[in-house]
């Protein structure tokens, strides 16, 4: 799970943030949300960022020779 994990939280923190109005005293939901959007937002840059060093890689092709012996 490359991107959905990371999806995954800016949604739920997005939810948090803009759409959930609980006032519970010692917790800030809004600010939960907002932690939560900007940790997806970070994983999803850091796997972009793995994904685009790990596509760079060459591939050599192997030359493959067959030799014929006749006798």
């Amino acid at each position: 799970m490359k991107y959905g994990g990371s999806v995954a939280l800016m949604v739920i923190g997005a939810i948090l943030y803009f759409a959930v109005r609980v006032e519970v005293q010692p917790i800030d939901i809004n600010l939960i949300g907002l932690i939560l959007m900007i940790a997806g937002a970070i994983w999803l840059v850091i796997n972009l960022i793995v994904d685009a060093t790990t596509r760079r890689r060459r591939v050599v092709p192997v030359e493959e020779r067959r030799e014929i012996i006749e006798e």
